[in-house]
């Protein structure tokens, strides 16, 4: 049973593992950091400056943490094995590259499981997990220095516990203490969590673990604020400024450029499932993917919505919605020949020979 229970999620975690390392390495080489605030304030972090940094990041402390300490030992041998880059930052942008690489890959099997609770066959699971690394959100997110691929994992273990139910409270509570320390707008999620999340973990062990979190980030804050000399009151307000990007989105979304940016979430994947009901009609579509039709994927979407409006970065927050549309793509994908006889019915149908 536990070799079982490991290939579920050690194979799944390889693969993507490996195609990320392999994605995502010419972003962490030849990205110019120069224009970039978000990664620049990242660096800084992990050397444990945290002045001069925006309000808005420099609380997510885990990423930049653990590439800190994973930067140590590589910097003794990375001049060795690049004697042609300069020590300076390389070792911990190599270092930021590792610890996403790695955390994203625990996201996209945290994807693989979820999808296989709503009934996909094993390989479409990983063919879907694999077509949707290939997103350039995902490249950005493993390899930048950016704390992405740790809410990613929150939204990806969030998902996988409300299908698995019970026996999947652990990632419940990874979840609930993880996502306070990963993105300050984990709050969106928290009314999905406490709702689709009952029957993984009952609503007192979800607020004692959420409270554990929560305890977690104001010891952060504190610590930093008290660094800085910094109000308390300074994260509040920047938190209630983002709602000016409301109507920036929207404006945003309905340009040429922002439904460009939308459509790079999954890029051309985006259009399988219209494909699919085109194929089928909607009585046998919705026969065959009720599973990720219903309240929870919707939720999850508009949670991911809401991601976007408030940050006016729509593609990078649109990902968020991976783990839902990992299992409507492997669920496609394991239908698939079902919709090739209802395409093939379809072309050779009675009405197109007569016409």
């Amino acid at each position: 049973m536990r070799g079982k229970r490991s290939r579920r999620w050690l194979l799944p975690w390889c693969l993507a593992f490996a195609a990320l390392l392999n994605l995502a390495y010419p972003m962490y080489v030849h990205y110019d950091f120069s224009h970039s605030l978000d990664t620049r304030g990242y660096l800084r972090m992990a050397t444990a400056r945290f002045d001069s940094v925006s309000v808005t990041r420099r609380y997510r402390v885990l990423v930049p943490a653990a590439a800190a300490a994973v930067a140590a030992p590589v910097a003794k041998v990375y001049g060795r094995i690049w004697p042609q880059r300069p020590a300076g930052l390389w070792p911990l942008r190599f270092s930021f590259y590792l610890v996403n690489c790695i955390l994203l890959a625990a996201a996209a099997a945290c994807w693989y499981n979820g999808a296989r609770q709503v009934g996909a066959a094993p390989k479409a699971a990983g063919l879907a997990l694999l077509a949707v690394l290939s997103s350039r959100w995902a490249v950005y997110a493993a390899g930048l220095p950016l704390t992405d691929s740790l809410y990613l994992l929150v939204f990806g273990l969030a998902y996988y516990a409300v299908k698995r139910g019970r026996e999947a409270s652990w990632a419940m509570a990874a979840c609930l203490l993880l996502g306070p320390l990963a993105k300050e707008s984990f709050v969106f999620l928290l009314p999905w969590l406490l709702w689709f999340g009952r029957k993984a973990l009952p609503w007192p062990k979800q607020l004692l673990f959420l409270a554990t979190g929560g305890l977690a980030l104001a010891g952060v804050h504190y610590f930093i604020d008290s660094s800085l000399a910094a109000p308390p009151t300074q994260a509040v307000s920047n938190a209630f400024e983002h709602l000016e990007n409301i109507g920036y989105s929207l404006r945003r979304a309905a340009s040429p450029k922002g439904i460009g940016e939308l459509l790079s979430i999954f890029g051309l994947l985006t259009f399988v499932p219209f494909a699919a009901l085109a194929a089928l009609g909607r009585p046998r579509f919705l026969q065959l993917f009720r599973p990720v039709c219903g309240a929870t994927e919707l939720g999850l979407y508009a949670v991911a919505a809401v991601h976007m409006l408030l940050s006016g970065d729509l593609g990078r927050m649109g990902y968020l919605s991976a783990p839902a549309f990992v299992a409507v793509l492997s669920l496609i994908l394991t239908h698939w020949s079902a919709l090739l006889r209802s395409d093939a019915r379809h072309f050779h149908s009675p009405q197109r020979e007569q016409q």
